[in-house]
């Protein structure tokens, strides 16, 4: 794996010569990665929600409880892209972004799921804002409160999660 994170810091700098005079090489790559996760994010929601979800409510059934669970298709695409990108976003900052955080990984982690739960949080009322009271579509819903979470983030785990 961390030859995997060495060759995409390799390919992440190729590109950043003509921007070292208005982002530091940190921001750089956490633009670089932080983008690309968010793509995949994006691009999962749109394939979950649109073919695997089907625009359906989904509906689950807990026996042990004999309760029913239903979730809005938004909703249940969230719950299922969340824990994919999670884990992606996650080792992306720690092995090109944050290098030189001298923090134990497992603190590393759970500081940035703290931070992104809070991000999750966003996630979760800005989709109800948008698509239940807004009446927007659930894919730009998804976007505008995407760019919303990206400064919570950077700041989040700059100065918490990976900090020095």
């Amino acid at each position: 794996m961390r030859k995997l994170a060495q060759l995409i810091t390799k390919v992440i700098d190729f590109f950043y010569p003509p921007f070292r005079k208005f982002l530091p090489e940190e921001m750089f790559r956490y633009a670089a990665c932080g983008g690309g996760n968010m793509v995949l994010d994006w691009l999962l929601y749109f394939l979950i929600y649109n073919f695997v979800i089907g625009h359906d409510l989904v509906y689950f059934q807990l026996s042990t409880f004999n309760f029913q669970l239903c979730l809005t298709p938004h909703i249940a695409t969230l719950c299922i892209v969340f824990p994919i990108t999670l884990l992606t976003g996650f080792w992306l900052n720690k092995y090109v972004t944050f290098t030189q955080s001298t923090l134990h990984g497992a603190r590393q982690l759970v500081r940035y799921v703290l931070i992104v739960a809070v991000n999750l949080l966003i996630n979760y009322v800005g989709l109800k804002l948008c698509v239940e009271v807004l009446g927007w579509y659930p894919t730009p819903s998804k976007v505008v409160i995407t760019l919303i979470t990206v400064l919570v983030s950077f700041f989040g785990q700059k100065y918490y999660s990976f900090r020095r």
